[in-house]
């Protein structure tokens, strides 16, 4: 098979138009109808059918389409790999971040990255945690900044620790019953939102256990910051946040911290990479990037009298 016909393949599909694919590919329509045609016959198999608005893949098709495009991502890669281990620092990093990696780490992260490798275009992602490590091992993206998770195993990809986080229960400002609780027995019957895939999983849960406590039943169940904020900030439920976004300008107003005396659930924020990402430069350069804004990000805090964001 030919690297350049499992390209006309890949991008015929992906624009479902040879009209499109030849245009980003620059070449000629017949050209490229010419290489997925032969593309065909070395397979003996129909890879896409035609019509007078488009192509769409045929059941072979999308086998060959999802290898194709997996084998052509690796190369582009190896390609830019070799490239920058040269010295030049071309091609994208794909960054997955959960809200308080997107509000404290990666702006400044970005800011003294991008200038030094302006060349360099960066997509970010924001996702909640239990999305991230999925991403990563589907090879979605190269970097994920998120909560070291406990039960990682080991040499299952390479941690970067970078920073504390506190994780606070919070509740709609104006919800006095709630607010005065001090101990988190009292919250027990308390209606909480959990942000995890299931009420199975879940900080909220991992919180009680900690505490030898039994884990409420989920009221609701969000896969999103906003949507948590939207459900505690408009009822009343309650749920857990990093004190940093409860403290933020956009949600200090429409939230309380429940002052606990078991203390905010402590988790630790990194960085992760699969292992063989490591090789490729501008991964470890992103990497030392982070580190960088973490140290100044806590730096700053201390300075301003906001220690206490950081724990």
């Amino acid at each position: 098979m030919k690297l350049n016909a499992l390209r006309a393949l890949v991008t015929a599909i992906d624009t479902g138009s040879l009209r499109s694919a030849s245009k980003k590919m620059g070449v000629s329509q017949p050209a490229l109808t010419k290489m997925v045609r032969e593309l065909e016959a070395e397979l003996g198999a129909t890879l896409l059918e035609r019509s007078t608005t488009g192509v769409i893949p045929t059941a072979q098709g999308k086998i060959l389409h999802a290898r194709a495009t997996a084998a052509t991502k690796e190369l582009d890669e190896a390609v830019q790999t070799i490239g920058q281990m040269g010295g030049r620092m071309v091609g994208e990093l794909s960054v997955g971040a959960v809200p308080l990696a997107l509000l404290l780490l990666i702006p400044e992260t970005v800011r003294t990255f991008s200038a030094d490798y302006p060349a360099i275009m960066l997509q970010l992602r924001e996702e909640m945690y239990v999305e991230q490590l999925s991403q990563l091992h589907q090879k979605s993206v190269d970097v994920v900044v998120g909560p070291i998770p406990k039960d990682m195993r080991a040499g299952e990809c390479h941690i970067e620790r970078l920073m504390p986080i506190e994780m606070v229960v919070v509740v709609r400002r104006g919800n006095h019953a709630a607010a005065r609780a001090n101990r988190l027995e009292q919250l027990s019957n308390a209606r909480w939102v959990y942000t995890s895939l299931s009420g199975h999983t879940g900080y909220v849960r991992t919180l009680f256990e900690r505490h030898d406590l039994p884990a409420p039943p989920p009221a609701a169940i969000v896969n999103s910051t906003l949507g948590l904020l939207s459900l505690i900030s408009h009822g009343d439920c309650l749920g857990l946040m990093p004190k940093a976004i409860a403290l933020h300008p956009a949600a200090a107003p429409y939230l309380s911290i429940v002052p606990l005396q078991e203390g905010p659930l402590m988790l630790e924020l990194g960085a992760m990479v699969r292992s063989e990402s490591m090789l490729k430069p501008m991964v470890r350069k992103f990497l030392a990037h982070l580190h960088r804004a973490a140290t100044h990000i806590e730096t700053t805090s201390k300075q301003v009298g906001f220690a206490s964001v950081l724990g």
